[in-house]
């Protein structure tokens, strides 16, 4: 019989914004948002329970949230206080185990199924967890405990705020069957969209389907959209968890239509990433473009190259080919990003290039913008290529947003 694993996923409760009214006894009561002034172009980063009551929540513009609730406190970020109180939390969940998956600063993956304790229920070690997180920080979490990661993630979400949730085996098929679609882990707005036009809203409905025909539905992703509604998830708790990409996202000031600006934009981006790469030492096969029209609409266009993304100019060279893939130009920009992802080293990258022979035919002519003798493509390049409006071969088109980790 195989050995019934034993998962807690721990999430702190409205984590910034808890923080807030812990420092200041004068927030507590009150709804209390943390992110952008509501006088300008920001958003929600995290928001008080008092908040949500009025329908705030994150990613939400700031100037929305204050026509919902005037009288919220709006707060500006103090992330280096976040990272030092999740410090305190991550220490604690070491004392029960060494298998921790942190998933930000506030959520983390335990694998007690062998634990310091030798205590052999999960349901009393998660309980012991969220009561020692509330001594020793004041704050409050909700658990999750199951046999899978995707299950004690659902779990923790399914009583909040301060709550204890567990789903064992027998459970399972019937909790699963009654989720509503839109809860399933990895099935964000475009899918949930799509799986609705299938006639999908359920787990339940999700069983009708064989694997086949949600992976043609749904490409790679449903292999797991079949295991999951199956209650299988195989992945284990990684403690040294690899970093999928590395990227950097601006909200523009005002929307912005003039292809000078974009271009200047995702320029002063290209350069962010490279730096962080320079320093991690390392470099990705994959470039993202990440579009947020103004009516929040957000798009991603991106493109793999077996040579590698290790400098600006290698993402110079080709952001002018995903921008031209856009409605840049046509619809105001909200907000540019750009992350290179598929991670690897110079070394594998040069492997990876040699293994692919050249074709015994000519590439096709293509009105990508030209690049400079240095590899650096101009402003004038990019604004170019991106009045040219027009896909190229390899360019995988998404309406997903771009998710580090996911």
């Amino acid at each position: 019989m195989p050995l019934i694993r034993k998962i807690i996923h721990v999430d702190m409760d409205a984590f910034f914004a808890s923080v807030e009214q812990r420092d200041r006894p004068e927030l507590q009561g009150l709804p209390v948002i943390v992110g952008g002034n509501p006088r300008s172009r920001g958003v929600v980063a995290a928001c008080s329970y008092e908040a949500r009551a009025f329908g705030i929540h994150s990613a939400m513009p700031s100037s929305q949230a204050y026509q919902l609730c005037p009288q919220a406190v709006f707060l500006k970020p103090r992330m280096a206080r976040y990272q030092e109180v999740s410090r305190q939390i991550m220490a604690l969940f070491h004392r029960y185990t060494h298998l921790v998956e942190p998933l930000s600063v506030d959520e983390a993956f335990l694998d007690v199924t062998d634990n310091l304790l030798d205590e052999p229920s999960a349901t009393r070690i998660a309980q012991t967890i969220r009561t020692a997180i509330q001594a020793v920080t004041g704050l409050t979490a909700s658990a999750g405990v199951s046999y899978n990661k995707f299950l004690a993630k659902i779990a923790s979400g399914h009583n909040k705020p301060d709550g204890l949730t567990v789903i064992p085996p027998d459970r399972a098929p019937a909790f699963i069957a009654a989720l509503p679609i839109g809860k399933f882990y990895g099935v964000g707005r475009v899918t949930k969209k799509k799986m609705l036009l299938q006639g999908i809203g359920t787990g339940r409905d999700l069983l009708r389907f064989s694997r086949e025909e949600l992976v043609a539905l749904f490409g790679k992703s449903g292999h797991f959209f079949y295991d999951i509604s199956r209650g299988q998830d195989q992945r284990p708790v990684e403690p040294a968890r690899v970093r999928k990409s590395i990227g950097s996202e601006t909200t523009l000031s005002t929307d912005i239509l003039d292809f000078v600006r974009v271009s200047t934009v995702l320029i002063d981006l290209a350069q962010q990433v490279a730096r962080i790469l320079a320093q991690k030492k390392t470099g990705g096969r994959t470039l993202t473009l990440k579009v947020r029209y103004s009516d929040f609409t957000t798009i991603t266009r991106s493109c793999t190259l077996a040579q590698g993304f290790f400098a600006a100019s290698d993402i110079l060279a080709q952001l002018p080919r995903l921008l031209a893939a856009t409605e840049a130009g046509r619809r105001k920009i909200r907000l540019l990003g750009v992350t290179v992802a598929n991670l690897c080293t110079e070394q594998e990258a040069r492997f990876l290039s040699m293994r692919q022979l050249p074709l015994p035919f000519p590439p096709p002519r293509s009105r990508t913008a030209p690049c400079s003798p240095d590899g650096k493509a101009t402003k004038e390049a990019i604004s170019k290529a991106s009045k040219a409006d027009q896909g190229f071969p390899g360019l995988n088109r998404s309406n997903d947003m771009h998710l580090d980790g996911a």
